[in-house]
């Protein structure tokens, strides 16, 4: 056909059930005769040729008649789509799964697993008093906190002991915070009812644990949040000597459901809770159990250390 100068040539062999040539109509509307009123109709001999010119005004259209595909084929019983079970089709190649985790596990720790070289935390007499007094009928020694209030006395009849030691719990079975400064003040009695005072040095409590009706209670100074770290091996994140210990020991408690209090105290309700929240967080990473039993309490002491104190309590099931 020639249509604004373009032939179109047909090259391949066409075989079909039918095909109608269909010539439309001229631009004015007058119907166009056909140029040819031929039907090629296929499997008939002169209906294949190697080569063909269709000539005329405009265009022409081609209906086929296509047969439908269907392809009868089941995916569950088709060659190479067997339903093996994964781990025996990795067993029957050369892949080793094992050896990787083991040398994985080798060379990175548990965050879980105990510490027992860490000895951040002092038990027991975390202070010892010496008194060298002679020719003594009785004697009296009073610890006091930085506003002078009594926090704990002990006495008795005759010579003192040598040593006197203090577990740091006041007279009603409070644990004293660690960072601020305690004083002691030493009192004697001769068989004359003469009276000597004896005034020692201030001094702080480490950090340190003890054991109180309410749980297991650790206390440390909010210094010990600071830069120094203490760990064997690569870790996601680098916790404080006092943090991890804290974790391995409740780690140790083989009880996952108890509750964890963190009670930061500072002068400023910001500090606090930066201090509460940070200590929550370090110790999510390393608890065994829900993170949601660890509870942080903010409190606001206008008298407290620059850095603030930090108590962790682990506490008893009722």
């Amino acid at each position: 056909m020639k249509s604004n100068g373009l032939r179109l040539l047909i090259f391949p062999v066409i075989a079909f059930a039918t095909a109608a040539i269909c010539v439309p109509a001229h631009a004015d509307g007058t119907e166009a005769k056909p140029d040819s009123g031929m039907v090629l109709e296929g499997g008939k001999e002169g209906t294949a040729f190697k080569r063909m010119t269709i000539e005329g005004e405009d265009r022409f259209r081609i209906d086929f008649e296509r047969p439908s595909l269907r392809i009868d084929l089941d995916p569950t019983e088709a060659p190479g789509l067997d339903w093996d079970n994964t781990w025996e089709i990795l067993a029957e190649g050369a892949i080793d799964l094992q050896s990787p985790l083991l040398g994985l596990s080798a060379a990175e720790s548990s965050p879980y697993l105990p510490r027992p070289w860490l000895e951040e935390f002092a038990s027991g007499n975390i202070v010892q008093f010496c008194p060298a007094l002679t020719d003594v009928e009785r004697w009296r020694l009073t610890i006091a906190d930085s506003r002078s209030g009594e926090v704990r006395s002990f006495e008795g009849k005759g010579k003192p002991p040598k040593k006197i030691g203090w577990d740091g719990l006041s007279q009603a079975g409070t644990p004293m915070p660690p960072g601020y400064t305690y004083s002691y003040m030493v009192e004697a009695w001769d068989r004359a009812g003469n009276k000597r005072n004896f005034v020692g040095k201030g001094f702080g409590l480490p950090a340190y644990r003890i054991d109180t009706n309410e749980g297991v209670v650790f206390l440390f100074p909010g210094d010990d949040l600071g830069g120094r770290t203490s760990s064997r091996g690569p870790a996601k994140r680098a916790h404080c000597p006092a943090i991890l210990e804290v974790a391995s020991r409740i780690n140790q408690e083989n009880d996952c459901g108890r509750t964890i209090r963190i009670v930061a105290s500072a002068r400023t309700y910001d500090q606090a809770g930066r201090m509460a929240e940070s200590v929550a967080r370090s110790l999510g990473d390393l608890l065994l159990g829900d993170p949601a039993r660890i509870q942080s309490i903010a409190d606001v002491q206008p008298d407290s250390p620059e850095a603030g104190t930090v108590a962790v309590v682990l506490v008893q099931k009722e």
